[in-house]
């Protein structure tokens, strides 16, 4: 069985047992979290389809980390002009415990 999910503003295919990245959850390290916006399950080819509000995803908080960096360079040529910067992505890695 799997589900697609929208968690953070992005859609995941989400299975049980199964550890992901995403965008950073508010919560502590250990604490369940229920997403409720589902949006399509498929359980041995019974595939049901749309916003369903009778499907919810529990998840439980690994943890809150950065990723790897990105390098961010602007140049113009024959200008002068540089600019050098990088961003570290603020994730949080779950755990899917139930699809209920």
């Amino acid at each position: 069985m799997f589900a697609i999910v929208d968690i953070a503003g992005q859609q995941f295919k989400v299975k049980k047992d199964q550890k992901l990245f995403v965008h950073r959850l508010p919560g502590e390290e250990g604490s369940d979290v229920e997403f409720k916006n589902v949006l399509l399950t498929s359980d041995e080819g019974k595939t049901k389809l749309d916003k369903l509000k009778s499907v919810s995803v529990k998840a439980t908080i690994l943890g809150h980390l950065k990723g790897d960096k990105v390098i961010i360079f602007k140049k113009k040529r024959r200008k002068g002009y540089k600019l050098k910067n990088g961003h570290r992505q603020y994730l949080t890695q779950i755990q899917i415990n139930e699809i209920a």
